[in-house]
Parts: structure tokens; C-alpha cells; sequence
């Protein structure tokens, strides 16, 4: 049985990281649809707590999730699992909440042991970043090259007056894409190696990374519409994954 758990900002990142598939009802409506409510109920009574976790949200203390999720004024039925969106129905019926329970179930495999096998330590859950992340010249590899999102990088520095100018804009588009991308921030003075790596002469200077790969770099301080642009393209943007290297002959 999966209880159904009241979210709301400050608890949700607990809910979408915690490895489990997650069925969340955001109330946006007055009278809800009764088939609805009592199959979200029926469903969450009989799933497993161990695999589901079944959470309403509303809009008190709420705002950044509405945004996070795009939710407006509607009720909305979203499905999400494996670090990303699954599922998601506005204004939903009930028919609708089995079906969304059976594509979660894709992502909530039952994996049968053989006679005396030990399960595989289970993955770790992608951690979802709604503000900017600090980087520095030891954690690049790992936050930037290596990171499940595509990062928008932003170098900036104390004294620079336009990066202060665009670091709201940064700390809006971070919870407005959260769980999609990533947004990093590097202080040139205090990591010289990656400004000198990256060769950069002034600063802000805005880069995109995506699969180990710079797809944009550009210094100035962008606008917040060109930013989002960016951001968008940048989450569509399609980059193969580059093929084994081969033995030599």
C-alpha cells in the first residue's frame, strides 16, 4: 500500500529523488472529478509502497513546483519516473490513473534472483538542482562533463557588475528547468585552470555542455529571453553518443 503524501516545495525533491516512481495529483480545481479522486485513491491502496509513492499537491507553499511542472490553473495528473516526466494528463478521469500506474510500471521493474544471487546495489537517483550549482576547477568533470543534463555554464566573478545583473535570471531559469538542465557557476578568480582552459577573456561568459560536448559560448550578458532560448535548444538539442573506441588490428 502507498500512502498518498501531501508535497509542496519543501519536500518534493525527497519525493522525485528517492528512487521510486512517483504519481503526483496536483488539486488546482474546486470539485474535483469523483471517478478520478476514487481511482487515485484505489490505485495508491493497492500499488507497492516500496516501488510507488503517491503525492497531492496544491498551491499553498507550492509555487515553485507549479512552475517547475508547468501546472497553471488546471488539475494535472503526472507520471514521473527514472528522473523524468512519464506521464502527464490535464483535467484527468479516472480511467486515466491505471494507465498511468502501467507506464510507471515500466520503470519500476521486478528483477527475480536466482537461488542464492545478491541483488545489484540499487542506482543512485539523479539529484534534480533548482538553483545554480558552484563548480569549481576539481568538481567540473564530474558536475559538467560527466552530468545526465545538459549544463549551461555561467563564468562570472564578484566585481563583474552584469554578471550581478543576470544572476536572478540564472537563480529563475534554474527552478524553471529543474529536473531538465543544469546551471553551473564558475568564479574565474577563484579557478584560474578552467578560465585558462576554456580561454576566457571576458566575463559573463555563458556556455553550453551537453554529453561532454560545448555546443555554445558566448561572453556578454545575455537576456533573460535569449537565455531561456538557449536553455530549450539546448534540452532538444539531439548529440549521438560516440561509438566505443575499436581495438587496433
Amino acid at each position: 500500500m502507498a500512502e498518498i503524501i501531501a508535497l509542496n516545495d519543501a519536500n518534493i525533491d525527497e519525493a522525485l529523488n528517492s528512487g521510486k516512481a512517483v504519481m503526483l495529483y496536483f488539486a488546482m480545481e474546486e470539485g474535483q472529478r469523483s471517478d478520478f479522486t476514487t481511482a487515485f485513491r484505489k490505485s495508491a491502496a493497492e500499488a507497492d509502497g516500496n516501488k510507488y509513492i503517491f503525492g497531492q499537491i496544491g498551491t499553498v507553499n507550492s509555487e515553485a513546483t507549479l512552475r517547475r511542472f508547468e501546472i497553471t490553473k488546471r488539475t494535472t495528473l503526472v507520471g514521473w519516473g527514472a528522473g523524468e516526466v512519464i506521464f502527464r494528463r490535464s483535467r484527468p478521469w479516472g480511467t486515466d490513473v491505471p494507465l498511468a500506474v502501467e507506464r510507471l510500471a515500466e520503470f519500476t521493474p521486478v528483477i527475480e534472483l536466482a537461488e542464492g544471487e545478491v541483488a545489484a546495489p540499487p542506482t543512485k537517483p539523479m539529484v534534480i538542482h533548482d538553483k545554480p550549482v558552484k563548480v569549481t576547477d576539481q568538481t567540473f568533470e564530474n558536475e559538467v562533463l560527466n552530468s545526465e543534463l545538459p549544463v549551461l555554464v555561467d563564468f562570472w566573478a564578484e566585481w563583474c557588475g552584469p554578471c550581478r545583473t543576470i544572476a536572478p535570471i540564472l537563480d529563475k531559469l534554474a527552478k524553471e528547468f529543474a529536473g531538465k538542465i543544469k546551471i553551473a557557476k564558475v568564479n574565474v578568480d577563484e579557478n584560474p585552470a578552467l578560465s585558462q582552459t576554456f580561454r576566457i577573456q571576458s566575463i559573463p561568459n555563458m556556455m553550453a555542455i551537453k554529453k561532454r560536448t560545448m555546443v555554445f559560448n558566448q561572453p556578454g550578458a545575455l537576456p533573460e529571453p535569449v537565455l531561456r532560448d538557449i536553455i530549450k535548444q539546448l534540452i532538444e538539442l539531439d548529440i549521438p553518443d560516440k561509438p566505443a573506441p575499436q581495438p587496433a588490428r
